[in-house]
């Protein structure tokens, strides 16, 4: 049976809460009294007859009406008793404290079975979770302490972990957080769920992931979209991110893919932010929160020191942030607010000679903010504890907050360091629509990841084919990825694979398979030198290593000797015409993963490929400007732009070969397990591209 959505909602939205069991279920009344919340709250225990003053019903049957949200904190095997009765009387959701199921083996796979079927239709947060809080309306289903406050709007924050999710909630960077939700097992309500309810309230203005993976990818593709069309972005800290193990790894393709990769192809896509700490989270969500995503990168930045502003920069470059250079008649009204000494620039170090003048900071200020940024960042780490101090810096503060008034533009105040901020003051700029960040290489990993979305974004709003919007995110039916890992799947031989790609369009060598020595000799005579010889087999993956192909063969002596060594352990050789004045290499593959499905990926080539790494991931389908994002995002890419005066690679030859793979899974998508080409020989601008190697692995039948 599957999950209520609507109940769902009333779970985590509760008008009347009911506990269930001990200490835990006393401190869930003890937190929701001390956030105020004002609905029913009731406390089921069968021996007690009170529990922080409220009266205790010995059943969940004998309470006076079905509750919103339960928090059941009992044993397991009880849990289910209690599960069962409150799906019956309609009860909204529960949170089902307890551990000992899925995460516990077999035994307690069963036992979490056996709770789904208890629940029915009701939703279940975790099990073996610590519970969520819900700001807006003060109610903490939470067995413990928390630094959380209430707040009218906010950011919601799922996590699969209890413990990282109460350090969040004690976090004292004032991100204004409206829901704090731990997922544990998730048996009924996983991340998708739990994105869909938060969709539903116009009260979140943002939504945190912390999670080590997605139970649903093409829901939560659905989801990304969804929120984008609502205007809440979304950022993600994803951790464990290591490959499946279980992947078939025969293939270059399947070796350099791991689960992080795909989860950062498919995050990309999307438009769904990456951090990679708790802080960058917190910061990015709380500038998301107070000023939504950035158009783009383009920043201003102040400061009085040049110290602090070349700090900016040197970092900022590292986050792909653009500082651009103000025009004449920019510089010149932001020169008239300052004396002679201070050189206007972007950072700007505006000295300390207009330091504690409030009205010539906001001259500067305004005049600084009057340019064509996305966002305007003022540096300022305050005193600690000194009323008197405290005050100069104040009048900063103020100076800022209205000069961004007056302009009407975006503006954020950053301290250096995290605790250079005082609550007291952040608190202020939150009132005046104006982000308090702390930490200046958290700040900018904010900055950088809301420009990111906000570039997302536009590129979605601005797509012509809907087709193309959302990533492919399938599974091949009956496909055992396990099962084909331990047995030999069908893959072509060298010849076979590259007539297949020449069916869409490849260009390949020519080439004539032969069974001896002298008919090896007749082909290469055939199609002129220099050849290669390689080994025709559907057994090898990696010719190279093992010593089956040569290469630059010149004459008939040197193609009759390897013909002989080669025909010696193999029964049928290949003679190709060699591929002639490359410029660059190049690795392009299908490769397929249990859960995203099929991927292509293209990066640098040839034989070093594992050792060099340089890949990237793109999910199908995909277009001309994915493709060419994803090769400038390549470290190797200079090589293909003439680096040191070499010639210039043809770029849009590697583009088209993309493409062409991305028909070829269209086509053959039922049918094909992995593709690597390695490599694809890419000639000078205009020449094209020729596929040296190929790799293809079909699915078992």
């Amino acid at each position: 049976m599957s999950m209520d959505r609507t109940r769902l909602n009333r779970c985590l939205n509760p008008a009347s809460i009911a506990v269930v069991g001990g200490a835990e279920a006393a401190r869930v009344i003890e937190q929701c009294h001390k956030l105020g919340f004002n609905g029913d709250l009731w406390a089921v225990h069968p021996q007690r007859d009170s529990m922080h003053g409220l009266r205790c019903y010995r059943t969940v049957q004998a309470l006076p009406q079905p509750p919103d949200a339960t928090f059941i904190a009992i044993p397991a095997d009880s849990s289910l008793e209690v599960v069962q009765a409150l799906a019956r009387r309609g009860a909204g959701g529960a949170v089902c404290y307890a551990s000992g199921f899925k995460e516990t083996g077999a035994p307690g796979k069963q036992r979490q079975q056996r709770l789904l079927e208890a629940a029915g239709a009701m939703p279940i947060i975790g099990p073996n979770c610590y519970g969520f809080i819900n700001l807006l309306c003060g109610a903490a289903l939470w067995p413990d302490y928390h630094g959380a406050t209430r707040t009218e709007r906010g950011v919601a924050i799922f996590s699969q972990s209890g413990n990282v999710s109460l350090n969040l909630s004690m976090q004292r960077r004032l991100l204004p957080v409206a829901w704090l939700v731990t997922l544990g097992n998730q048996a009924s309500v996983g991340f998708e769920e739990a994105i869909a309810a938060a969709l539903d309230n116009d009260r979140i203005t943002a939504i945190g992931l912390h999670l080590e993976g997605l139970n649903d990818l093409p829901r939560f593709v659905q989801l990304a979209e969804r929120a984008r069309q609502q205007g809440i972005p979304m950022v993600a800290l994803k951790v464990g991110r290591s490959a499946h193990g279980a992947r078939i790894t025969l293939s270059h393709t399947a070796t350099l893919a791991g689960e992080g990769a795909l989860y950062d192809a498919l995050f990309e896509r999307l438009g769904v932010g990456q951090t990679s700490t708790p802080e960058e989270l917190i910061e990015t969500l709380k500038l998301l929160s107070v000023s939504g995503v950035l158009p783009g990168k383009r920043l201003a930045s102040l400061s009085c020191s040049g110290g602090e502003a070349t700090l900016v920069a040197d970092l900022g470059e590292r986050q792909q942030l653009e500082f651009p250079a103000l025009t004449p008649s920019h510089r010149q009204a932001v020169q008239a607010t300052l004396n002679d000494y201070v050189q206007v620039d972007n950072p700007l170090d505006y000295h300390t000679f207009i330091w504690g003048d409030e009205e010539r900071m906001r001259a500067t200020f305004g005049a600084m903010l009057d340019g064509n940024f996305d966002l305007t960042l003022l540096l300022l780490d305050m005193p600690h504890a000194d009323a008197v101090a405290m005050e100069v810096w104040q009048r900063a503060v103020h100076a800022f907050i209205a000069a961004c008034r007056c302009s009407g533009k975006k503006g954020a105040v950053v301290a250096s360091l995290s605790e250079g901020l005082p609550q007291e003051v952040g608190q202020g700029l939150l009132e005046n629509g104006i982000a308090p960040l702390h930490g200046l290489a958290q700040a900018l990993t904010a900055v950088a990841v809301a420009g990111d979305i906000g570039a997302a974004w536009a590129r979605a709003a601005a797509a012509t084919d809907t087709k193309l919007l959302l990533p492919r995110v399938a599974r091949l039916p009956n496909l055992d990825l396990e099962w084909s890992a331990r047995h030999a799947s069908p893959r072509l031989d060298e010849q076979q694979a590259k007539n297949l790609l020449a069916s869409v369009g490849f260009a390949v060598p020519q080439a004539i398979a032969v069974t001896s020595p002298a008919a090896a000799v007749a082909a290469a005579e055939q199609l002129g030198y220099p050849v290669a010889v390689k080994v025709l087999s559907n057994q090898i993956a990696h010719k190279t290593e093992v010593g089956a192909v040569a290469i630059n063969l010149q004459s008939k002596q040197q193609v009759r000797a390897q013909a002989t060594r080669m025909l010696g352990c193999a029964e049928r050789l290949m003679v190709e015409k060699m591929i002639e004045h490359a410029v660059a290499e190049m690795l392009l593959g299908i490769g397929y993963d249990r859960q995203f499905g099929h991927y292509l990926m293209l990066g640098f080539g040839g034989a070093l490929v594992e050792l060099i790494g340089d890949r990237q991931l793109l999910l199908p389908p995909v277009n001309q400007w994915m493709v060419r994002a994803a090769i400038k995002r390549l470290q190797t890419a200079p090589l293909l732009h003439g680096y040191r005066r070499r010639p210039p690679a043809d770029v849009e030859a590697v583009v088209d070969s993309v493409l062409r793979l991305n028909r070829l899974l269209d086509e053959q998508a039922n049918a094909l397990l992995e593709v690597e080409i390695n490599p694809l020989m890419v000639k000078s601008e205009k020449q094209g591209a020729v596929v040296a190697d190929a790799l293809i692995t079909m699915r078992t039948p």
